[in-house]
């Protein structure tokens, strides 16, 4: 039996497109969790700037490495996208609540934005089911 729904061509740029975005994307959330794991200067200063006591740090890097493993996926990689949204939520209202300049707010919200456009590229489901539906 045929769905009701129709499902837009594939095309094979999209996918493609999409593993660039993501990627970008991983390789920078996973250079910014390896660096909290160590503890490397810049990343104590900035997040005793932010307010972060630096106990807080290794474990906050291992929820983001985390995080981006379950995204790394592909059978996993929506609620990895979920859960990222959810971190550089976080993020971004760290940096508003200090007061920092629009770009270094917004800069987690560019980064979220990559993640679902990577996955709305790569899952033609996920594009059908959310987009589409009437």
């Amino acid at each position: 039996m045929q769905s009701a729904t129709k499902r837009p061509p594939v095309s094979k740029k999209g996918p493609w497109t999409g593993r660039i975005l993501s990627a970008l994307a991983v390789l920078f959330l996973l250079f910014n969790g390896v660096t909290k794991v160590m503890k490397e200067a810049h990343v104590l200063t900035a997040s005793a700037q932010l307010g972060f006591p630096e106990r807080t740090i290794v474990g906050i890097g291992i929820l983001l490495l985390a995080c981006a493993g379950v995204y790394l996926i592909p059978r996993t990689s929506i609620l990895g996208a979920i859960l990222l949204t959810g971190y550089l939520g976080g993020a971004t209202a760290s940096q508003v609540r200090v007061g920092n300049p629009l770009f270094e707010g917004l800069f987690p919200v560019i980064f979220g934005v990559l993640i679902w456009a990577g996955i709305f590229l790569r899952e033609d489901r996920l594009l059908s089911l959310v987009l589409l539906r009437r």
